[in-house]
């Protein structure tokens, strides 16, 4: 078992996390999970002169509601991460955010943050931890050599860094196109093939993040903010409203409710929910179909599937199937 890094401050000795909620989740194929890492963290090694402090960097993919999370931990270097679709709460000590598509955290060396409230829901969440040598507090950042801004660009960037108290920042579309050229470089690296790609691309995320601090604003585009409310206060609606759920929709009058196109709504739904209109309309029939087998006695497999939106009885017992393993009678069983 290798030792994990830790830090010393105010006779406290803290540990680097582990990840082994997400381990676990990965193991049993709730989640996707594509990281190169290198000590403690899951993932494929990164070998030994490949990228020189980066502990860890990739991304996992939720297609559901999860059972995990990832409790209060610390990490030994900077940590940065971007929430590509979905939503997950994040809290340092001092806050509490429930992210959005197009949102960056950053949190600094050893400082204690959590993912999830306390389980993460669907998602693509991507992150960056690079190990700066800090294991004491008054200890100076120390950036590997393949970090190539110069000198004055990366003294100002670790100045803003360290005395950041603004853990989550929307980024640009530019900033987002970045982190995500670096998970298809994960994804495609086999035994360093796409080192030089990633070493780029990282360079480029921190001149990225360095021009957005200098800024210090970031243009919002008012119209899309607004459809993607729209789009997400529809969602919630199915969701919590079985008496929608029972209307056979189909993806055209969904986006036509909504007001938009049927491509800009299926595009809004994958970035909200991270899944499709149609897997998402089924994934909130099943929900609330178990939760009616549970709580409502009274009524018929068929009555249920009809109230949840499913054409027929037998068609339900196969969608149930393969949703949960579990057929309508297996369902209420496990609650006697």
């Amino acid at each position: 078992m290798r030792q994990r890094p830790a830090y010393k401050a105010n006779h406290q000795v803290y540990r680097a996390d582990t990840c082994d909620t997400l381990v676990e989740a990965a193991q049993r194929g709730a989640v996707k999970l594509e990281a190169l890492v290198r000590g403690h963290y899951p993932g494929r090694p990164l070998g030994r002169d490949e990228l020189p402090r980066v502990k860890s960097v990739g991304f996992w993919d939720a297609a559901g509601p999860q059972d995990w999370g990832l409790d209060w931990h610390r990490n030994e270097g900077l940590e940065l991460t971007y929430l590509e679709s979905g939503s997950v709460h994040f809290a340092t000590q001092s806050a509490t955010h429930r992210l959005n598509p197009g949102e960056m955290t950053i949190t600094r060396p050893w400082q204690a943050h959590r993912v999830g409230d306390p389980n993460v829901g669907p998602g693509r969440l991507h992150w960056l931890i690079i190990d700066l040598g800090v294991r004491r507090p008054d200890q100076p950042w120390q950036w590997p050599a393949w970090v190539v801004l110069h000198r004055r660009d990366l003294d100002r960037l670790t100045m803003i860094l360290r005395q950041n108290e603004q853990p989550v920042w929307i980024i640009s579309g530019e900033v987002q196109r970045c982190w995500k050229q670096i998970a298809r470089a994960v994804e495609a690296d086999r035994q360093g093939s796409h080192i030089s790609h990633l070493t780029t691309y990282i360079n480029e995320l921190l001149l990225l993040m360095l021009e957005m601090f200098d800024s210090q604003r970031v243009s919002l585009d008012v119209r899309l903010i607004s459809t993607q409310r729209s789009v997400k206060l529809f969602l919630e609606e199915l969701a919590g409203d079985v008496h929608r759920l029972s209307h056979p929709w189909t993806v055209t009058e969904m986006a036509e409710h909504c007001g938009l196109g049927l491509t800009q709504f299926t595009a809004l739904c994958k970035q909200i929910v991270n899944q499709t209109p149609n897997h998402y309309l089924t994934h909130c029939r099943i929900h609330a179909a178990v939760r009616m087998l549970r709580d409502s006695r009274g009524l018929s497999v068929t009555q249920i599937a009809h109230r949840c939106g499913f054409s027929s009885s037998q068609y339900f017992a196969k969608v149930l199937r393969e949703h949960t393993g579990r057929t309508p009678t297996q369902v209420r069983l496990a609650t006697d």
